[in-house]
């Protein structure tokens, strides 16, 4: 009887292993980006910026947290979170309406162009499902606004709105004598290009 009690025990744990297997994967790890709609592939393409753009302004002391909030109320965004990432950073490209392009400027730095980017399409129940979809509608005189996590406010006017090739990186760089805020989507309907909309701060 040992022999069948130890043969039962050893073949219970295995069963609990694999149990515990199965619903770590369940629940952890439900899907993958191959489960989405394949045009999510092409829906967006921030820039990656390798290096520091060295043309930017001199690192000017702001707030501690980095994240924005961007209210645009003609596209109807209001209080939108905006973290600094990374242009390949997968989780908060999906998970926030839009993100802060790391290493451009930041609204309290003098001559910044800030750079935010966000999906025309995205993904169904997060924050960034059709964000920027209505990046076309903004035109010369609309104003954008964005918080800093100090309370700064920084009000900007649209002065244009143009398409880029997704390899053009000088619509992250500082526009002289301004201070600039750049949006970014994607063109459609294939995506391949870049649909831009710069503002300046006004005075």
């Amino acid at each position: 009887m040992r022999i069948k009690d130890v043969i039962l025990g050893l073949v219970s744990l295995a069963l609990i292993g694999a149990g515990a297997t199965l619903i770590v994967t369940f629940f952890v790890n439900p899907g993958t980006r191959e489960d989405l709609p394949s045009e999510e592939s092409q829906d967006f393409n921030v820039p990656v910026l390798e290096e520091e753009n060295t043309q930017a302004p001199g690192q000017v002391r702001g707030p501690e947290d980095t994240t924005l909030v961007l209210t645009v109320p003609k596209m109807e965004i209001f209080d939108a979170l905006v973290p600094d990432a990374a242009g390949n950073d997968e989780e908060k490209l999906r998970d926030y309406a839009a993100i802060h392009l790391e290493d451009t400027g930041f609204p309290w730095e003098p001559g910044a162009n800030v750079y935010i980017a966000g999906h025309r399409l995205g993904y169904p129940n997060t924050a960034s499902f059709l964000a920027f979809y209505d990046l076309d509608v903004l035109e010369e005189g609309d104003e954008i606004t964005l918080l800093d996590a100090d309370g700064g406010r920084y009000v900007y006017t649209v002065f244009e709105k143009r398409v880029t090739s997704p390899t053009d990186l000088t619509v992250t760089e500082p526009v002289g004598g301004k201070d600039v805020l750049t949006l970014q989507t994607c063109t459609l309907p294939d995506y391949s290009e870049r649909l831009v909309v710069q503002a300046e701060k006004a005075a």
